[in-house]
């Protein structure tokens, strides 16, 4: 739960801190009606507080339930024995978007598919935590936390002294570490679109904090199934592990989108034949399809033989008959998901719909019912953030990072993501959210 902590200093530097983020490049941008727009993403100085035995739940639930991920994406992509038994109907498989029949039959370095798992809770009034979704391609929003903490540092070094916080600087580690544990023998690099791309910011940030060489697709290329970097004098360097930070589709134009510009010819078949190391995988967004979130609960019973330690939000399947009578009759009170969106779009509250909007949604679903998921409306914590100079409270969430390597690891941090509008559920910073460091108490 949230916890009483002082920080009136920070709140007094708040606007310096800001400044300083300004000053340091921290944007975010998106692409909307075909236009790139690049906007500041507001911190808010008050902190979100996670009690240790809160944050012990919370790491090992979260640890379980990304090796139950990472166990379904070896599985999918070889025997499907999840699908054989009947746990998950094919449907949710194969005509997902983020299934990718070109990874059949690859086996990354050590099993592992998803490297960075970004996974977004909320938590209810009631002290519970909920799983929103999983993040499972690219998650991005690591370095707004890390910078930012370091910035409240030299703002209000005190609040560090006087309260028992886990400090967060060992996410480069962390991340180095994992890079390591799927290197194929090479140097370390990661791959950005360049900087006008949402999260560039990030990527340069963590590659100089992991030491890493930040690249764009003309300066690899591929020879005799090994990756390289062509150097400024006109040699090469071999690369042994690529954090990408590019879109599957974009990532090799051989293999996924012939027009991609952006892309590393025959980057798969260096992938395929084990001479380098992809983080994140690509395919992995079969497993963080909005309507496999729902089958998540029951991957860790069957590839693990646990019970799940955390909740998923509860959830509806119109794709099921009964679910589907469940969703039409009760439109007005539910959340309804396109799966294919993200970002907080295509998330619609029955509630804010008109009549004849509703009987519209109505129709959608029954003639697309694969298309949507529905879910209750948590009624989840509202958190202090400073609003010209006034305290008052809004949702937030938290984005989770899990790292897998040699052991899984959870970040003993996060990124709490909060909405400005008072009235919304969505904190997305696309739909114009601020965020906040998240303290996670060591006593």
């Amino acid at each position: 739960m949230q916890q009483t902590v002082q920080f009136s200093d920070s709140i007094g530097n708040a606007a310096e801190i800001n400044e300083l983020l300004r000053r340091y490049g921290v944007k975010f941008g998106i692409y909307k009606n075909g236009e790139f727009h690049e906007q500041f993403f507001p911190f808010d100085p008050i902190p979100r507080v996670i009690s240790a035995d809160d944050f012990h739940k919370l790491e090992k639930g979260l640890a379980q339930r990304v090796d139950a991920l990472n166990a379904f994406l070896y599985d999918i992509y070889h025997d499907k024995k999840i699908v054989q038994d009947g746990i998950i109907p094919e449907d949710f498989i194969y005509i997902s978007s983020g299934y990718l029949a070109q990874c059949e039959g690859i086996t990354p370095p050590n099993r592992i598919y998803s490297h960075i798992s970004g996974i977004d809770l909320v938590q209810g009034k009631d002290g519970e935590w909920y799983i929103l979704e999983d993040n499972l391609r690219i998650p991005s929003g690591a370095s707004y936390p890390l910078i930012a903490r370091e910035l409240t540092r030299i703002a209000c070094p005190d609040a560090f002294l006087i309260h028992d916080i886990t400090d967060n600087r060992n996410y480069a580690q962390l991340l180095q570490e994992t890079m390591d544990y799927a290197n194929c023998g090479g140097i370390r690099a990661i791959l950005t679109p360049g900087r006008y791309n949402a999260a560039y910011f990030e990527h340069s940030y963590l590659a100089e904090l992991t030491d890493s060489v930040l690249v764009q697709n003309d300066e690899l290329f591929v020879e005799d199934n090994i990756l390289y970097h062509r150097t400024y004098s006109g040699g090469k360097t071999r690369i042994g592990v690529l954090y990408r930070r590019i879109s599957d589709e974009y990532l090799d134009p051989l293999s996924f989108c012939p027009e991609s510009l952006i892309g590393i010819p025959n980057l798969m078949e260096a992938y395929r034949s084990g001479n380098v190391g992809l983080i994140n995988v690509p395919g992995n967004g079969v497993a963080d399809d909005k309507g496999i979130y729902y089958f998540v609960p029951k991957m860790i019973r069957y590839y693990l033989a646990e019970e799940p330690i955390l909740k998923n939000a509860p959830t509806y399947l119109p794709f099921y008959e009964e679910d589907r009578k469940y969703v039409l009759g009760h439109l007005d009170t539910l959340v309804i998901k396109d799966v294919a969106e993200a970002g907080g779009y295509g998330v619609v509250f029955g509630r804010d719909l008109s009549k004849e909007k509703l009987a519209d949604f109505r129709d959608t679903i029954i003639a697309e019912p694969r298309r949507f998921i529905a879910q209750e409306v948590i009624d989840f914590l509202d958190l202090p953030i400073l609003d010209e100079g006034q305290t008052v409270m809004r949702k937030a969430d938290l984005r989770a990072f899990v790292l897998s390597g040699k052991e899984t690891k959870v970040w003993a941090s996060g990124l709490t993501r909060f909405s400005r509008n008072p009235d919304s559920f969505v904190v997305n910073s696309s739909q114009g959210g601020g965020f906040k460091d998240t303290w996670v108490l060591s006593h």
